[in-house]
């Protein structure tokens, strides 16, 4: 990679992505993720700002106490989109999450399946109403189709 100068430019590399999100109850919120989907919790509840941080293997997601409006899903509110997606190591997982998830009470929004774009995917409602894809890109010929930039 190249400036327009003769020295490259160095690029810091990305590790990991935390979603944040509004929660009208912060520890309803964490108390679904740890107990429905196996999450660990670090709670803030007396920070300025309340939040909790919510942790499952490599995954991180930040819930915090929303001031004003309404929590609404994208689907809910736009008509499209997930609002979290979860892609587990191997494809062999989907199924594992989705009989973990479905054990422990999730609401099941759509099961186990092949998309149109290749992903192998299910979707579950959260507490609070939100869309949560858990899926993985099994059929690479469909999936990257075009080239990646």
């Amino acid at each position: 990679m190249s400036n327009g100068y003769s020295r490259p430019v160095r690029r810091a590399r990305l590790d990991n992505v935390a979603p944040v999100l509004a929660s009208a109850d912060v520890a309803k919120t964490a108390a679904y993720y740890c107990t429905v989907l196996g999450f660990e919790v670090v709670e803030h509840y007396e920070a300025e700002e309340r939040f909790a941080t919510l942790y499952r293997d490599r995954v991180e997601i930040i819930v915090v106490q929303a001031k004003h409006g309404q929590v609404e899903s994208n689907a809910s509110r736009f008509g499209a989109g997930y609002d979290l997606y979860f892609d587990p190591a191997d494809v062999e997982g989907i199924d594992l999450l989705y009989t973990e998830f479905a054990d422990r009470g999730a609401r099941i929004v759509r099961e186990p399946t092949m998309t149109s774009y290749g992903s192998y995917e299910f979707v579950i409602e959260d507490v609070d109403g939100r869309h949560v894809g858990v899926g993985r890109v099994k059929d690479e010929a469909v999936f990257f189709k075009g080239e990646l930039s």
